[in-house]
């Protein structure tokens, strides 16, 4: 039987800019998003979040608070993933691209300048922004 994953997502937000990278693995690969990824098991989602922006940019998320939550269905990939979507109220580092096997690119957009294709997550993360008046 199949089970849907546990997944998550952090947005580091600087000078009214998001941080995104950009994937190279299937079903996203060419695709911008927010740092994030799977949550091992025995560790809790805001562990999993500070984890994986760490490995991926380097950056310590010191604050974290949930904004929401994102679902995605990828059909042909036969995946199901749930993810808590974090904003990372406090942060320090410099963003680096840590993982250039899995990203391959990394950069500052403007809310309202973002590339075209984004992942799903981060199009929610956008919203929950905008809901909470942080965008």
């Amino acid at each position: 039987m199949q089970r849907p994953g546990v997944g998550c997502g952090i947005v580091f937000l600087k000078e009214g800019r998001i941080l995104l990278l950009q994937r190279k693995k299937s079903p996203e690969a060419g695709i911008w998003g927010i740092p994030g990824g799977k949550v091992d098991f025995l560790e809790t989602a805001e562990m999993a979040a500070r984890r994986e922006a760490l490995e991926e940019t380097g950056l310590d998320a010191i604050s974290l608070s949930v904004i929401g939550m994102s679902e995605q269905l990828f059909h042909d990939e036969q995946q199901h993933w749930f993810s808590p979507i974090f904003h990372a109220d406090r942060f320090t580092g410099e963003p680096k691209l840590l993982e250039p096997d899995k990203h391959g690119g990394i950069g500052w957009f403007r809310l309202a300048e973002m590339p075209d294709r984004v992942t799903l997550p981060t199009r929610h993360a956008v919203q929950f922004l905008s809901e909470r008046g942080l965008s």
